[in-house]
């Protein structure tokens, strides 16, 4: 199993980290750390060479009640970030936005991946990742970051988020992205109570059945938070729990803070999988 990013192609034979490189003031754990160029590829370096396949440069805050940047900021935040992980470092980038100006800008630079949390609902945000070849990764959202977690509400919360990511594989396939170029993500902690993100979780390995490989993200989010007790920067532990449970069910990708720990996580979680397999 491989995706097909732009120019370069991605092995998903085993999972793979994705690792989270923040370059905004606000996000919920690591927000202000790497607003600097050189202080995002110093921490780019680093994920690489703790073994991430993927980063993923975001330049908007989506943390619950976050306030969206202007177009403008936003590209002045990730252009120069990205710029300089392509000139350097051989790794997927990955460009965390759901702006079609970004989506261009950001691939003129480097980029290979759109990781849109709004699914790529946006029609020109969806031609624009089609018209640069780029891969995709889309994640179900109920609402909107400044809104999403009031009152979040489903029937069947694992059947509609089926539904959707199904119809947005669908939808993207139509509007000229390969098949091969494709990921899911069920979208833990947007627009989702902690009962949500569970009943996800648990019904993992329906989402590694669908016909895009799957992503999966719960790296010091609240539902570890709520599961350990623990504040954010305390939840390494649970958050590699999490990784290494998602790859025994079939992710694909992890998307993580902490790279080295996720990776012997995941490493863990796969063989865990092969050994089911066996028997």
């Amino acid at each position: 199993m491989r995706l097909r990013c732009r120019t370069r192609w991605l092995a998903l034979d085993q999972p793979v980290v994705m690792g989270v490189l923040n370059v905004t003031p606000d996000s919920f754990s690591d927000g202000g750390l790497y607003a600097a160029p050189e202080a995002a590829l110093q921490q780019a370096r680093r994920m690489v060479g703790e073994g991430a396949a993927i980063i993923d440069v975001g330049g908007e805050s989506t943390r619950p009640g976050a306030v969206m940047p202007s177009v403008d900021e936003e590209i002045s935040r990730v252009v120069p970030v990205v710029e300089r992980i392509a000139a350097e470092l051989d790794v997927v980038i990955s460009i965390d936005t759901s702006r079609a100006e970004v989506v261009r800008a950001a691939c003129a630079a480097g980029a290979h991946l759109i990781n849109d949390i709004r699914g790529l609902r946006n029609p020109a945000t969806l031609a624009a990742a089609a018209d640069v070849g780029a891969a995709v990764c889309v994640m179900h959202m109920q609402g909107e970051p400044d809104s999403m977690q009031r009152a979040p509400h489903y029937t069947d919360v694992v059947v509609e988020v089926l539904a959707y990511l199904s119809q947005r594989v669908v939808d993207c396939r139509e509007a000229g992205i390969a098949a091969d170029s494709i990921l899911i993500d069920p979208g833990f902690g947007f627009g989702k109570t902690q009962a949500h993100n569970i009943e996800l979780f648990r019904h993992l390995g329906r989402f590694a059945n669908l016909a895009a490989p799957l992503l999966v993200g719960v790296s010091r989010k609240s539902m570890v938070g709520h599961l350990t007790g623990r504040a954010v920067e305390h939840r390494l532990a649970g958050s590699v729990s999490l990784a290494a449970l998602a790859a025994a069910e079939g992710a694909a990708v992890l998307r993580a803070h902490d790279v080295a720990e996720t990776v012997d996580a995941v490493k863990v979680g796969a063989a865990m999988r092969r050994t089911q397999g066996e028997g």
